[in-house]
């Protein structure tokens, strides 16, 4: 990992890395009980696929609605102290789900662990933004998406090994686990990340509104992508695991493991390819990403035919595939939507392009919850098609954008 490092990122700040420390812990709490949310809510209490997927996307729905609050108050008070509130609220939602047993708590649950989520993005995007010199922003993300994607690959990997269907106090144990992680962070955050000086500045600033940066034609459009790719790609993996569980066989040991392929992948690609990225123009990678995306999700309903040994092959091969794509759109998604932003509104900028997430993750588990109850094979043609769409939109974006946004920034000398 230090050669990675050395070959592929140029020196960080030490506060950002600080950052990703604070994260990849986090990450990891995630990971034990993300993976198997819907497990949780269908097989250990009960709750029918279509309702725990309205569960999730209840969750999604309140980040919604809480991260543009989040956005104009990281613009007042700064990224630092909105993440530490998010954090906290993070705790007290996801501690919360070992109590849940009837449809009505998971729903009041997902309220609080939604509005947890719609303050932690921008909040951290924000302080990552601030505190990286403008060329570094694509190694700072990079970076990012490392440390989150192997947190929550050795969380998924652990939380395999704890979770039994037929005994939930194991999920009750994952729960709490993850609520102090996010405890754990808000610590290391709080105690060793400074502010960025420039939030004071855009404080000072004080003028502006959602109205600016909705007339941002180009970043509009470059969110407005992103949601229908975490809709038709990233959500996926919330509904994934039940249907691996449930028309391919699989255990809980093996779901774990796929993810952890996932993490590993994109944990030894992420930081090659985001400096190759380096130089190179941003929207046909996006659209590279997608037909990767799509062909991958037409491959998963072979996998309910499959012996399990199969099944567990095909959907291996998924997820391999799908990193990859995760790695083009690391390189490529929150350094583009951090040059796009205004400096005085980057909190407004940054709750935006993690509402774009947001959207995407409230549509995708709850239409796939009930995609899966109709047709298990047509939710990932369809899925596949809305990837397909992506990557032609992505190059009619490209000439929406600046020059200067066009392609991926490189290294001055003096930090090559």
């Amino acid at each position: 990992m230090r050669g990675l490092l050395r070959v592929y990122v140029p020196p960080l700040p030490r506060s950002v890395f600080t950052l990703q420390v604070g994260g990849l812990v986090n990450a990891f709490g995630n990971g034990m009980v993300v993976p198997f949310m819907f497990i949780y809510l269908h097989n250990v209490r009960g709750i029918g696929l279509g309702v725990a997927g309205l569960v999730i996307a209840t969750h999604a729905v309140f980040s919604i609605v809480s991260g543009p609050i989040f956005g104009s108050q990281i613009d007042r008070f700064g990224g630092k102290r909105m993440l530490a509130l998010s954090l906290v609220i993070l705790s007290v939602g996801y501690g919360s789900y070992a109590l849940v047993h009837a449809p009505w708590q998971g729903f009041l649950v997902a309220v609080v662990s939604g509005t947890g989520v719609g303050g932690f993005w921008p909040s951290q995007s924000t302080l990552i933004t601030g505190l990286t010199p403008g060329e570094l922003r694509p190694a700072a993300f990079a970076m990012q998406r490392v440390v989150m994607n192997l947190g929550i690959g050795l969380g998924a990997l652990t939380g395999g090994l704890i979770a039994a269907t037929d005994s939930p106090r194991t999920f009750v144990a994952l729960f709490l686990a993850d609520a102090a992680t996010f405890l754990a962070y808000a610590a290391v955050m709080l105690v060793l990340v400074p502010e960025p000086t420039r939030a004071g500045a855009r404080a000072a600033a004080g003028s502006g509104s959602y109205r600016d940066v909705l007339r941002h034609r180009a970043f509009v459009s470059v969110i407005a992508l992103n949601a229908l790719f975490i809709f038709a790609g990233f959500s996926g993996f919330d509904v994934l695991p039940v249907y691996a569980k449930n028309e391919a066989g699989l255990t809980e040991n093996q779901i774990g493991l796929l993810f952890l392929l996932n993490t590993v992948v994109i944990v030894v690609a992420q930081l090659p390819i985001a400096g190759l990225a380096r130089g190179r123009r941003r929207m046909p990678m996006l659209a590279v990403l997608g037909l990767l995306w799509a062909g991958g999700w037409v491959v998963v309903p072979f996998s309910a035919s499959a012996t399990q040994t199969a099944a567990f092959g095909i959907l291996g091969v998924v997820m391999v595939v799908f990193a990859i794509g995760e790695c083009l759109h690391g390189a490529v998604s929150a350094p583009l939507a951090a040059d796009l932003a205004e400096p005085r509104l980057l909190g407004r900028y940054m709750a935006l392009n993690a509402l774009s997430w947001n959207i995407g993750f409230t549509l995708g588990p709850g239409l796939g919850g009930l995609g899966l109850s109709v047709s298990p094979t047509g939710v990932w043609i369809a899925a596949a098609a809305l990837c397909a769409l992506g990557a032609g939109a992505a190059l009619a974006i490209e000439r929406t954008l600046p020059l200067r946004a066009r392609r991926t920034p490189v290294l001055a000398p003096s930090s090559a």
